[in-house]
């Protein structure tokens, strides 16, 4: 069962999981926009030297291979993530952003190959930005999304209703009381039998309960 202690440590391990997702991708940008950000004196000797020693794990290897590992980060924190329930959410949207973001985010570092590395950092950071918002965006309403479909119980859009018995249950001694409830739309016969009138009863209900 899930507990306060465990539902924070879970989201501690989704912040953390999703904030190396962040620090990876800014490592990436610090490594194929050094020169620009050489230009404008935002390197540091210390940074460079931990760069060196991180290149061997192959990861900065290639421009893709950052990206990737960034984003495998962050679907895996969407994962985790419990949304919350929210029936407002439009399908389409939920997709929208996180195609378009994708498509942005995966696409971005070709403007690197412009002729102004500056002009290309600036666009290449900035459209891996928005792309990375987008598929965090999309990510979180789509774990809302799923929650309010596998969330369904039996009750009715207006929480009013439920599946009642139907049967008409009778012995010797019952009281068969007929009765009519909404279900989806449809109104439905039904029954509230009392098998044994003998044994204590009681009934309760809210004003307006019926």
């Amino acid at each position: 069962m899930g507990t306060g202690e465990n539902e924070q440590a879970l989201r501690k391990i989704i912040d953390m999981i999703r904030m190396s997702s962040m620090l990876i991708l800014g490592v990436h940008f610090y490594v194929y926009c050094h020169q620009t950000l050489a230009a404008w004196g935002y390197t540091m000797e210390f940074f460079d030297k931990i760069m060196l020693n991180l290149h061997g794990t192959g990861i900065f290897n290639s421009i893709w291979n950052g990206k990737l590992f960034a984003l495998g980060l962050l679907v895996v924190s969407l994962i985790g993530a419990k949304g919350k329930k929210d029936e407002e959410i439009n399908a389409r949207s939920t997709v929208f952003y996180i195609v378009f973001g994708l498509s942005l985010y995966l696409t971005a570092h070709y403007w690197l190959l412009l002729s102004d590395m500056t002009q290309g950092a600036i666009l290449s950071f900035g459209t891996t930005a928005l792309g990375y918002i987008l598929i965090l965006t999309g990510g979180t309403w789509l774990s809302r999304l799923i929650k309010v479909k596998l969330g369904k119980d039996v009750f009715n859009r207006e929480n009013e209703t439920f599946p009642q018995e139907e049967r008409k249950i009778e012995n010797e001694f019952s009281i068969n009381l007929p009765a009519r409830y909404t279900l989806k739309g449809s109104t439905r016969n039904s029954y509230i039998s009392i098998i044994n009138p003998f044994r204590g009863l009681i009934v309760m209900g809210g004003p307006g309960s019926g």
